[in-house]
């Protein structure tokens, strides 16, 4: 004897080895035994059990096959009907146990049809909702076809016309649902290559960096970088100098100077020099002031909260601030234009302050100087000699001593603390790229007699305006360091010291045109030049204003994000380098264990084959292979060159990795460093 029955939400057949009360022992036709319950038991049949049994099942299930679904659902009630009834119905006598099985599994194996009501009992499915899951199957069937076509055109390396538009958005921001992300997944894994890699063989990518560029947009700037939000007409060039001109500030009497990288357009700052008497000199430090021409909590303010910074990358930049205000407000050569100025008076005999003093004013630019065109001239010892012919010679040579005596001050203040002097023999690098994608990569001293007077200018600009805004009460954002402990470097809103750059207080002030906490303290700074001991009242922030740390702690979760994408585009352009001047062979130098940094450009490589050698050794490397997708280069070890000089630990490894694009806005930051400020550059 045998019983049909079901067992896990299947229906299968077995024969009777023994009664167990209400339970059945029984064999499956595959030599498996089970125990079932009687009530799992839809009916017992005669038969032969074993192989017999088994050809039985197969013949039974090709006889449910034969079933025309449309059909039986016509037949069955619209009420609940029980198998047993609805077999002898449906097959107009007593059905055979093969028919009752083929009909049961026929049932069983058609849920859109046919739902089931408890064991052995079923329910036709209502009209309306059969003909949408029949609607429903058809597309799906469609679908998988369609899929299965991208599949093929995907793996012969062709791109589906339908994944025209759509590349960018599969590999940054996928709908996981869709057929063509389904495709793509597919196509990848059957190829073993990842959705990009693929994407690039089919051309559906321009290139790597198109890629690169791509994710990054799609996390930090989803809505694009436009200004949509901006009511832009109101702040064209016309409007805004229209607006500074009614301000009626005053005009200085000086002629300021900028330095700056060949590529820099949002020029921030510049300089001048006034001879007073015999020992007394003036040096100003003149910000561009955009503060003027954008009012807290506007539309306009809202965006800049939201970028709080321009992005830089090798090659291009997202500017902070729409570019009616960079032309209005940069400090061009031959224009007169608004700036924040800090004149500072100094005894040329000891190179002490004697007074400083902050104005609003307009301040005519003269000159915007290029570092590509004074590095090489002004030199240390041009400088101590008095020699060579250069722009501003004379003010530069006046400038230089004050810069190192401020440079020294910062240096005993450092010891203090329990670090080391700052060291000065590391290098910047200059990202050059034209349009055909041609890269050059040029290294710069960061600590040049021209990085060195800027750094150390901005250094003092920012101290003595963090000084201001403390001495009159009026709330900023501060960057302040620890010498030593977790969490050393912090964006706060009381003033605190600097241990790394060796000041009592620190508030970035000098970037307003790219960096929105300068942008903010200079709102603050005006407010203290303008209205003295009221500034507390006017100032656009009053103190524990919640506005301040919630900009305060986005700006760091946000510049992170930045100098992340920073460091990967200066990665891809290295790579991108060693491929087009066909490097196969490279100098390299052993930071710590297996990492390496190449000599000509700011590349760090792991070699796990090198061993134990000790920093600063010389190595040639082969490079072996190159992924500009990953961002990742093999290399094995020729041979070591020469062994590591002893030298003092460089500070970087203790201090805030602060740099700034004032150096240069293309400039790839050394490496382990991230760029941001130049003048925090010099605690390196």
């Amino acid at each position: 004897m045998n019983i049909f029955f079901e067992e896990s939400g299947s229906l299968k057949a077995g024969a009777i080895l023994e009664v167990q009360g209400e339970a059945f022992q029984v064999e499956l036709p595959g030599g498996r035994r089970a125990k079932v319950r009687a009530k799992e038991v839809l009916f017992e049949f005669e038969g032969q059990r074993g192989t017999a049994l088994g050809e039985w099942m197969q013949a039974t299930q090709e006889s449910a096959e034969q079933i025309d679904l449309d059909f039986l659902w016509e037949c069955a009630p619209s009420e609940a009907f029980e198998l047993r009834a609805f077999s002898e119905e449906y097959f107009g006598a007593k059905p055979t146990s093969m028919e009752r099985a083929a009909l049961a599994l026929r049932l069983h194996g058609a849920p859109m049809y046919f739902r089931r009501k408890g064991r052995g009992n079923y329910q036709r499915a209502p009209e309306e909702q059969l003909k949408a899951a029949l609607a429903g199957l058809e597309r799906r069937k469609q679908q998988a076809l369609v899929q299965a076509e991208y599949e093929n055109e995907l793996k012969a390396h062709r791109l589906p016309s339908a994944f025209q538009n759509k590349v960018l958005e599969l590999l940054t921001a996928p709908d996981k649902n869709t057929i063509e992300y389904k495709a793509l997944e597919t196509a990848s894994i059957a190829l073993g290559k990842t959705h990009a890699q693929l994407m690039l063989a089919c051309q559906g990518i321009p290139s790597a960096r198109a890629l690169h560029e791509a994710r990054f947009l799609a996390q930090s700037f989803p809505k694009g970088i436009g200004f949509a939000a901006v009511d832009l007409p109101t702040y064209t060039c016309e409007v805004l100098t229209t607006r500074v001109k009614n301000l009626e500030l005053p005009e200085a009497e000086v002629q300021a100077f900028s330095i700056d990288d060949i590529t820099t357009t949002e020029i921030d700052d510049a300089f001048s020099v006034q001879i007073l008497a015999e020992d007394r000199v003036r040096i100003g430090i003149h910000i561009a002031a955009p503060a003027l021409g954008i009012n807290p909590g506007s539309p306009l303010d809202m965006e800049l909260r939201n970028r709080l910074s321009t992005v830089y990358m090798p090659g291009d930049k997202i500017t902070m601030l729409p570019q009616t205000l960079v032309d209005t407000f940069t400090l061009e050569a031959g224009s007169l234009r608004p700036a924040l100025s800090l004149y500072t008076i100094i005894d040329t005999t000891t190179q002490q302050i004697v007074t400083s003093e902050t104005r609003i004013e307009r301040v005519w630019i003269a000159d915007n100087l290029r570092h590509n065109t004074l590095e090489t001239e002004v030199t240390e010892e041009a400088l101590a000699a008095g020699s060579g012919n250069y722009p501003y010679k004379a003010e530069l040579a006046l400038i230089w001593p004050f810069a190192q005596a401020l440079y020294e001050k910062r240096q005993q203040a450092r010891l203090q603390s329990g670090l080391r002097r700052e060291t000065q023999n590391q290098r910047d690098f200059s990202f050059y790229i034209d349009e055909e994608e041609h890269i050059s990569i040029v290294p710069r001293d960061r600590h040049s007699p021209i990085n060195f007077i800027v750094a150390e200018l901005a250094i003092l600009a920012n101290s003595t305006w963090g000084g201001l805004l403390a001495g009159h009460g009026v709330p900023g954002i501060y960057r302040a360091q620890r010498a030593f402990g977790p969490n050393r470097t912090r964006m706060q809103l009381t003033p605190a010291p600097h241990e790394g750059l060796g000041v009592a207080q620190y508030a970035w002030s000098t970037s307003p045109l790219r960096r929105y906490i300068d942008l903010l303290n200079q709102w603050q700074l005006i407010a203290c030049a303008r209205d003295g001991v009221a500034a507390r009242l006017c100032a656009p922030f009053q103190p524990k204003d919640a506005e301040l740390y919630i900009v305060a702690q986005r700006f760091t979760d946000t510049y992170a994000d930045y100098s992340e994408h920073q460091g990967r585009m200066e990665r891809f352009w290295c790579l991108r380098w060693l491929l087009q001047e066909n490097l196969q062979q490279v100098r390299a130098i052993v930071i710590k264990g297996d990492l390496v940094r190449l000599e000509d450009i700011p590349l760090t490589l792991h070699i796990p084959e090198l061993g134990i050698q000790a920093s600063g050794t010389a190595l040639l490397l082969h490079i072996t292979h190159i992924d500009e997708l990953e961002l990742t280069a093999s290399a094995r070890l020729l041979k070591i060159l020469s062994a590591a000089e002893p030298a003092v630990a460089p500070e970087s490894e203790e201090e805030d990795g602060d740099a700034d694009s004032t150096a240069s806005e293309a400039a790839a930051a050394p490496v382990a460093c991230n760029t941001d400020t130049v003048e925090e550059a010099a605690c390196k």
